[in-house]
């Protein structure tokens, strides 16, 4: 099958420029842009390029922090008899979660949160007890993006510099590109329960987020895929007012005619502000783009995190009593900082002896 002449738009950020392009090989030339050397199979699907936005779900802020969560959800679908499978997400609950938690800045939110709604589709992908870890580190000031995701719609995500913010770009969006940079790589690690984990990566083609997974899917997993995440952030509060996405993945075997009616129909989508505006919800997106999508399961997204007070505690048991013995005589106390939940264990003097006693 040859690259296709793709007529619709690419999204990087919440924005739908005029354009026309081959998108692989724009894709590829983004890549060259950015990178002295670029080693990647053969791109055979047009689709396998576009990284676009999709922001689906306008969220009053009104509600209460409990409803969003609540809302949250993902969905894993089929369409075309079987020859792509998809999946899509409404996240503006998780993701406002991450923002509030790690108090982060517009531009650090957008694309913590693109980073954090395409991990948990992905980890839609996987079963059982199996999880996932994406890395993003593109040389921005925003450092590196770290998000982690498993089977059962649970995620969490953070930045090395949240207070990370700029001017609107020259599209009038947030520069999510700028923050993130281009000089790096998107790394995935999956534990799927086997002697050692699944691990991918590809190099940072655009800093926009969907883009660079749509490259990763392409080259490291060797999956023709559109990926489309996008975060609207309240200038005013720096509240997450909407976030979410889809990933679409055509399998081996998928026929031309399947081929121009996908690429169709994407380019026959509105504007992203409309479908904010009209309150499109998972199903609903995955039906203007896949013909009767076959809908598999729906799972309910959570913010959570593995760290909790017993787990602590350990990890200080594990210190032994030497290190321990020293730890109290010479600060009295000690505090133990997760990242990724940005929570905070505080053990005094007694709580501290407390816990020497079951060493």
């Amino acid at each position: 099958m040859q690259t296709r002449l793709v007529r619709l738009v690419v999204i990087g950020g919440d924005y739908w420029p005029s354009c026309c392009f081959k998108v692989c090989d724009k894709v590829m030339d983004t890549a060259r842009m950015s990178r002295k050397s670029v080693h990647a199979p053969r791109c055979t699907l047009g689709l396998s390029g576009i990284g676009f936005l999709v922001v689906h779900y306008f969220l009053q802020t009104s509600w209460q922090k409990e409803d969003r969560c609540m809302s949250d959800y993902l969905i894993r679908a089929t369409g075309y008899n079987g020859h792509v499978r998809a999946f899509a997400a409404r996240t503006t609950g998780i993701v406002e979660e991450m923002r509030r938690r790690h108090d982060m800045w517009n531009t650090a939110t957008a694309a913590a949160g693109r980073t954090l709604t395409v991990t948990l589709m992905m980890g839609a992908m996987l079963k059982g007890d199996e999880r996932l870890s994406v890395k993003v580190k593109g040389g921005g000031p925003i450092g590196q993006i770290i998000a982690e995701a498993n089977a059962h719609g649970e995620g969490i995500a953070y930045v090395t510099n949240p207070h990370v913010h700029f001017e609107l770009n020259d599209k009038g969006k947030l520069d999510v590109a700028r923050a993130v940079g281009t000089d790096g790589f998107l790394y995935v690690v999956k534990d799927l329960g086997m002697k050692e984990p699944y691990r991918g990566s590809s190099p940072i083609v655009s800093g926009e987020i969907g883009e660079d997974f749509t490259y990763y899917f392409v080259t490291s997993e060797q999956t023709p895929s559109a990926v489309g995440v996008g975060v609207l952030v309240n200038p005013e509060d720096r509240s997450v007012l909407a976030a979410g996405g889809f990933i679409l993945q055509l399998l081996p075997g998928t026929p031309d005619e399947v081929v121009s009616r996908i690429e169709e129909r994407l380019g026959q989508l509105p504007q992203v502000s409309r479908m904010i505006g009209e309150g499109l919800t998972p199903e609903q997106i995955l039906e203007r783009v896949l013909d009767e999508p076959k809908i598999l399961s729906r799972t309910d997204i959570q913010f959570r995190c593995i760290c909790s007070p017993e787990k602590v505690s350990q990890a200080l048991v594990s210190l032994g009593k030497e290190e321990m013995t020293a730890l109290i005589e010479e600060k009295g106390e000690a505090e133990v900082h997760c990242h990724f939940c940005n929570e905070r264990y505080h053990y005094d003097k007694a709580a501290l002896e407390e816990i020497m006693q079951e060493m």
